[in-house]
């Protein structure tokens, strides 16, 4: 074990994007590079380590904004990093997600032949993200990152994809979003659930140990130390078929909120059910200290307020008795809403596209962001339904239908149809600033 893996987290190493909570509202937007000539991607690399933000810089005079760069296994191969250390990095990381499609769920129409080109291709090597309170700022973030891709006529921007924040802090099928995120060990940004033990630091950055004790850091150290690995996905939303799911199986607009809220596991507003079970509760759902302290165990094993098969449920179980031990499948998720969005009591879809950029950040891609989303998201097992679906992310077929737990009778809703198509996707490797250098500095 190096001397690294036993102390604190080296904040100023370790890029801002892997822990600070995106500001309210907000605009971003994702630039995907491809690499043609391999010095001219090192001196991205080297560029890059200038304009990042580290997550010591929490109150820097960018305030609100910063820029993360993320490269995929395709991108370390064309930077020219040696066999040997690709093959010290993730086995899923290296696969990429296009390969890892079925296991996902990515089938049928979000399998990768119908992704957005070039996603999910050997195409995607660089993908800058910059973040910033409104469209103004971050139109500085991305002119302030420029002088790094500008000028390099070997690096070719591929794909770009503009995201913002609703002022409501909702995505488009109208919940509150970004409500739940871990505690992290060192990271001084606190969790949003109180009642949660913070995790240890190796569960998201490379080179610290894990809740297992494991250390896990691919080599050399200076490239895999103070890493993490993203998963970015674009997720395009049926926003009219999700109203009219709804509208169609409810008795009335009151009982349409109340179905909302129980397959999403909160009312709109991000008050949870489990501290509102009867009616949403905007004062609790703007209340960050409130809305995401709470359990399940104690006052609601068997899913009659929060239901086990619900959205919220199913990605953080909490301490509700599942198959397997949920601290090992926590993850730190971000998302930012693409697309303008369908207007209130529109039922029928106006062919715009619209969803959700989608990214999670962790260090086991396995078991977190793949266990997830193949156990817990397409799969019942681990809470005793079988093969029920995620009501709203799920890969449906039209053949299953979800259960809500009620006294005397459960109340059962038909087969749902898919809400949510994937059109692309990345993993990628969150490089430390000291990578970001090593990677600058790389000589054949």
């Amino acid at each position: 074990m190096s001397v690294h893996t036993r102390g604190a987290l080296e904040l100023d190493d370790i890029q801002r994007g892997v822990f600070s909570p995106r500001p309210t509202p907000y605009a971003a937007t994702y630039l995907v590079f491809r690499v043609d000539d391999r010095a001219q991607g090192r001196e991205l690399m080297r560029r890059a380590s200038a304009v990042v933000t580290t997550a010591a810089d929490s109150a820097s005079p960018l305030g609100e904004t910063w820029v993360s760069v993320a490269v995929t296994c395709h991108g370390l191969e064309a930077l020219g990093v040696p066999r040997t250390a690709l093959d010290t990095f993730a086995w899923e990381f290296r696969q990429g997600m296009a390969a890892r499609a079925k296991a996902l769920g990515d089938v049928g129409e979000s399998s990768p032949e119908n992704w957005e080109a070039p996603l999910g291709t050997s195409e995607v090597h660089v993908v800058f993200t910059a973040v910033a309170p409104d469209a103004e700022r971050l139109e500085e973030a991305i002119d302030r990152a420029r002088p790094a891709y500008e000028h390099l006529p070997g690096v070719t921007a591929v794909w770009r994809q503009d995201c913002y924040a609703l002022p409501t802090e909702t995505e488009h099928f109208g919940y509150r979003d970004g409500v739940s995120q871990p505690a992290i060990e060192g990271s001084g940004i606190a969790g949003s659930n109180q009642l949660e033990v913070p995790l240890k630091a190796g569960e998201f950055v490379l080179g610290y140990p894990d809740e297992l004790g494991g250390v896990q850091t691919p080599q050399p150290e200076v490239l895999g130390h103070n890493g993490s690995y993203a998963a970015f996905r674009k997720l395009h939303q049926r926003v009219a078929a999700f109203r009219r799911y709804l509208q169609d199986n409810a008795t009335g607009p009151e009982d349409e909120e109340l179905l909302a809220a129980k397959v999403m596991g909160r009312w709109r507003s991000g008050a949870p059910l489990a501290l509102g079970p009867r009616h949403d509760d905007p004062a609790l759902g703007a209340d960050p200290h409130r809305r995401n302290t709470f359990l399940y165990q104690q006052d609601d094993p068997a899913g009659f307020t929060t239901p086990g098969g619900c959205h919220i449920r199913r990605a953080n179980p909490r301490d509700a008795s599942v198959a397997g031990e949920v601290r090992l499948h926590r993850m730190i998720r971000r998302g930012a809403v693409y697309g303008p969005p369908l207007p209130r009591g529109v039922l029928e879809d106006d062919g715009a596209d619209r969803g959700l950029m989608f990214a999670f950040i962790g260090a086991h891609l396995g078991r977190q962001f793949e266990f997830v989303q193949s156990e817990w998201m397409n799969d019942g097992v681990f809470f005793g339904a079988g093969s029920a679906r995620d009501p709203i992310t799920g890969s449906h077929d039209g053949i299953t239908g979800f259960t809500i737990p009620r006294r005397p009778l459960r109340r059962r809703l038909p087969p749902l149809p898919r809400f949510v198509v994937t059109r692309g996707g990345e993993y990628c490797f969150l490089p430390s600033l000291s990578a970001l250098r090593w990677l600058g500095e790389l000589r054949d």
